[in-house]
């Protein structure tokens, strides 16, 4: 291991790549140059004053050898994703979308089906039939354990379209099952490569949009994983009327290929650290071993964190179930939520089951009720898109122009009071057999309730935890895609003894119970809770005469790993400098090859 050491090169232009590791042309350290065991390790640099800290990489073996450490060309580097045309910007933009759409669609797209396939199979058991279609999302809690730090190794791009194919292949696979047994497996691989949007499509969000301009990207991807799994059983329900069940999977295998043949063409690599590495490595190349002062060229990431797969993984792995032991925050909301997404996929695959029973309609008419589901959940998340926001402000400026996380929990009050709601009134009209319409108002109104809930959890985790926000809400999403695959397996059992208006009684007084103490409870206790945490974020203590100290809110992405990233960014900028602004930066001096 070689002795770290930085040198701080200054110019009065900031604006390009900074060139690290440096010596001066006698090959004496000049005084500018400070041996990092001296420090306690680099330093951060945030201000615009701040002079780029360089180190050599201790991974290197050779003692003599200094590291080249490089970033972007300056502020406006057409490399940077967020530098790209907004033509660019939104091609990745619309194409992670669609393809974070047609997963969640293959989710449900089934569950209308599903009579015929227990019928061509044999299958006798409730719990096999719902399991055909809960399967998949089984594999939403996995998936992105492996997905999200391959994303990080091998960029974002690549991990999302290979994911894709793999999805593709089994989705494929599954219309040519032979037996449940397949069917079920196949299910689950392809439930792993629908994941890959889900885990990495917000951070190629984040990647390529600055936080001013990201409002309205934001707005058209988050609508994908909402109406997917209501768009799916609405198409399945026609293609298993009039055609047969197989086509379910090979029609969704069709448009699938249509979005991938897309990516390939438009879906450009967006992940900052990767596009810096590959940089760095082609620096590398093109140095020449005799008159370049420098071993190895690496990256401001690399300098500065350690991106190793070994590290990656270990975080990825094990921070989540950590944040879920040590965290009350983590404990009670990820319950919650895993709660509700639970009655998400019960309402999901018992919808076909209630219309046709109970209203004596065909599987395609049937199918259609779904459409109430996806008006209550695309209605709430519009109007509370609005309202987290305003809230905030409202609450904050009531503080002294101070923000807390806990100013984005009152949407979860009529969250908790429309959820049970809506369980009790679908259930007791089904089993009064009431007009069609009450049963679609309840089935609305837990639409809403289940977005309002969801979207005020998540900007609360992710306020609460910053720095640690994807860990947080990877511990919240492998609970909820347990729950999601879990509920659907006994919900055939519970109605068939209780009956709809008995067992969504029991749904809804656990709703309550559940949800209705958590805001009560964070908003008044959720600050003492956040300073005696280990991983929450805690507020800067106010000095004596200056105004309090406040992170800015984060951004809403819908995926935790863009978030994390957003932060790691801004913790690790360098502001640069020209290479004609400073004499020892020339190609020659550096000893690249022209």
């Amino acid at each position: 291991m070689t002795h770290t050491s930085t040198t701080s090169v200054q110019s009065p232009n900031p604006t390009n790549s900074v060139v690290f590791g440096e010596k001066n042309g006698s090959g004496v350290p000049s005084s500018a140059e400070v041996d990092l065991e001296s420090q306690q390790g680099p330093r951060s640099l945030t201000s615009p004053t701040d002079t780029p800290t360089v180190a050599s990489d201790e991974s290197s073996h050779d003692s003599e050898g200094d590291v080249l450490v490089v970033d972007w060309d300056g502020p406006n580097d057409k490399a940077n994703p967020k530098n790209w045309t907004y033509r660019e910007k939104w091609a990745a933009t619309l194409i992670v979308s669609a393809f974070t759409f047609i997963s969640p669609v293959s989710s449900s797209m089934v569950a209308p089906a599903s009579e015929q396939i227990a019928r061509e199979f044999a299958i006798t058991s409730t719990v096999v039939i719902a399991m055909t279609t809960s399967v998949f999302v089984l594999a939403y809690g996995f998936g992105p354990l492996i997905l999200g730090p391959l994303s990080e190794i091998y960029g974002r791009s690549r991990v999302l379209q290979l994911a894709n194919l793999f999805y593709l292949a089994w989705n494929l696979g599954c219309g040519f099952a032979k037996n449940k047994n397949q069917l079920i497996a196949f299910r689950f691989l392809a439930g792993l490569g629908g994941s890959a949007p889900l885990a990495i499509g917000g951070g190629v969000l984040g990647d390529t949009w600055h936080p001013e301009e990201r409002g309205k990207a934001i707005a058209i991807y988050s609508l994908a994983p909402l109406l997917g799994p209501v768009v799916g059983p609405v198409c399945g329900g026609w293609i298993a009327e009039r055609s047969t069940w197989r086509w379910v999977f090979w029609s969704s295998s069709i448009v699938d290929v249509i979005i991938q043949i897309l990516g390939f063409f438009y879906l450009k690599e967006t992940f900052a650290p990767y596009l810096l590495q590959q940089k760095a490595q082609k620096m590398e190349k093109e140095l020449d071993p005799e008159k370049s002062p420098y071993k190895r060229v690496t990256s401001v990431y690399a300098a500065k964190e350690d991106r190793h797969w070994r590290s990656i993984f270990k975080k990825a792995l094990t921070r989540p179930f950590m944040l879920f032991y040590y965290e009350p925050i983590v404990q009670l909301l990820g319950i919650f939520m895993a709660y509700l997404y639970g009655v998400f996929y019960l309402f999901l695959t018992t919808i076909p089951a209630i219309f046709k029973d109970i209203y004596h309609e065909d599987v395609g008419v049937g199918g259609l009720h779904y459409i109430a589901l996806g008006i209550g959940l695309f209605v709430a998340s519009q109007v509370n898109a609005r309202a987290l926001d305003a809230l905030y402000r409202h609450f904050k400026k009531k503080n002294n122009g101070v923000g807390e996380p806990e100013f984005r929990l009152p949407s979860m009050l009529p969250g908790t009071i429309l959820m049970p709601f809506g369980v009790l009134l679908a259930g007791w009209s089904a089993e009064h057999h009431l007009h069609w319409i009450a049963t679609d108002i309840g089935i609305a109104c837990v639409g809403a309730g289940l977005i309002l809930n969801f979207q005020a959890i998540q900007t609360y985790v992710v306020d609460s935890f910053t720095l640690h926000a994807a860990s947080a809400l990877a511990a919240v999403s492998f609970l909820r895609s347990l729950a999601g695959f879990g509920f659907p397996l006994f919900a055939p059992i519970m109605y068939e003894r209780l009956g709809y208006g008995k067992g969504d009684t029991i749904l809804a007084c656990v709703s309550i119970g559940l949800g209705c103490p958590a805001p009560i409870l964070f908003w008044k206790y959720g600050r003492r809770i956040r300073l005696s945490s280990r991983y929450a974020h805690k507020p800067q203590q106010r000095q004596s005469g200056s105004p309090a100290i406040e992170r800015p809110p984060s951004e809403d992405i819908p995926n935790e790993e863009g978030m994390a990233n957003e932060e790691v960014e801004e913790s690790l900028q360098i502001h640069s400098y020209p290479d004609h602004h400073h004499p020892h930066l020339s190609p020659n001096k550096l000893g690249v090859t022209q």
